[in-house]
């Protein structure tokens, strides 16, 4: 059976050390700068820890349990992108493909320039492809990233909006200028909510019903959709109400009621559980329990680095990328050793989400890793944290 507990002796790792794992983020609830949280750590198909600490709702009160439902934001990407490339693979889509083959109104786009203080529009170079949304480099960005002119722009138009369908969101998105040329920057950016369109387009069906029938049931991912029924209302894992370290607190997506929305960049709702099956999906090379949804050489190809020479932008995108570090498709990628301030084999691969999720996957130890909290202000201290601790507990 796929992850079933085992002892962590069994499979490489120290009881011990995955024991002091959660006596921190213990400490982390009892010092109240952590609501709550669950982790999640499985190596050779066993899981050797699922453990749940704090409160799932620090205004009621009620403890945190294995089957909470976390907002996991930007971790929705890696399963947007494996949705691509199912269609890749069935030969309805190519990377090479210009993003305005699927997606008309992506033709002729143009680029905002800063020509001696004044804005002007420039024709792109060439067109944004779907290899280009897939790897954030489709000149693209994100309202929040920083406050340039094509950002403030993003803003007006409120792109954050899930009252919007995805269509419309699109249209609206394609009018605005980029921020660079196609191809030349990476930019971390609303690019895999506008490849969720292109894969509702080819589908011809919304991008939930795809992801529900084509992934999530096949997976057996129960527990993982872009709203939370009614019977599951009391599973959801809240914030504080107020950040705990005195900053500007980020307000959370309701996802209580159905959005109009289905943000492939950033709308999906899951539990620990659920999304252990996708990793242990991606760990095995596009297979689990018997389903196969992609090929052993595409996981392979998606988890590789697909930047090469492609700069980082500056401002906002730069700290999501840590030295030694490229970008696949849909995933963060490390390609040295050493050079970065956390630990982790060549070749692993791993995200995050804006409220406080994170995941790596590491191939070479057959090893992934998964903390799910709505902590946002607080994400990057225990992103590395976690990191750090979980392989304090690789014995081999």
């Amino acid at each position: 059976m796929t992850l079933q507990p085992v002892s962590p002796e069994k499979i490489g790792l120290s009881s011990a050390h995955l024991h002091r794992l959660t006596n921190v983020l213990q400490r982390e609830v009892a010092s109240k700068r952590l609501p709550g949280a669950v982790a999640l750590v499985a190596r050779h198909g066993k899981t050797a820890l699922l453990q749940s600490v704090g409160q799932l709702n620090p205004a009621t009160g009620e403890a945190m349990h294995n089957d909470a439902r976390f907002r996991i934001y930007s971790m929705t990407k890696p399963i947007v992108s494996v949705a691509a490339m199912m269609l890749v693979e069935q030969g309805r889509l190519l990377l090479a493909d210009p993003v305005s083959k699927h997606l008309p109104e992506f033709a002729g786009q143009k680029v905002a320039v800063n020509e001696g203080g004044t804005l002007e529009l420039q024709p792109v170079q060439r067109d944004a492809t779907v290899h280009d949304l897939l790897r954030h480099t489709a000149g693209m960005t994100y309202e929040f990233l920083g406050s340039g002119p094509v950002q403030r722009q993003y803003a007006q138009l409120r792109l954050g909006s899930r009252e919007r369908s995805l269509a419309d969101f699109t249209q609206q998105l394609a009018a605005l200028p980029l921020m660079y040329q196609p191809g030349q920057v990476f930019e971390y950016s609303r690019a895999t909510d506008v490849l969720g369109r292109v894969v509702e387009a080819i589908a011809g069906q919304p991008l939930q019903q795809f992801m529900q029938e084509q992934m999530f049931e096949p997976l057996r991912m129960p527990d993982t959709s872009f709203t939370v029924p009614p019977a599951f209302h009391g599973h959801i894992a809240e914030p504080f109400a107020r950040d705990p370290d005195g900053g500007l607190q980020m307000k959370v997506i309701d996802v209580r009621t159905d959005a109009a929305l289905a943000s492939g960049g950033g709308g999906l709702i899951s539990t620990a559980q659920d999304y252990a099956r996708f990793l242990q999906f991606m760990l095995n090379r596009g297979e689990l329990d018997g389903v196969r949804l992609l090929g052993p050489q595409t996981v392979d190809f998606m988890t590789t680095d697909h930047l090469g020479d492609i700069p980082i932008a500056p401002g906002g995108s730069r700290p999501l990328l840590p030295a030694g570090h490229g970008f696949g498709l849909g995933f963060a990628v490390r390609k040295h050793l050493g050079v970065a301030p956390v630990p982790g084999s060549v070749g692993t691969y791993f995200w995050g989400g804006l409220a406080g999720t994170s995941f790596f996957v590491d191939p070479k130890l057959d090893l992934f890793a998964i903390l799910m909290l709505q902590a946002p202000n607080q994400r990057e201290y225990y992103r590395m944290l976690f990191r750090d601790m979980v392989y304090a507990a690789v014995m081999d």
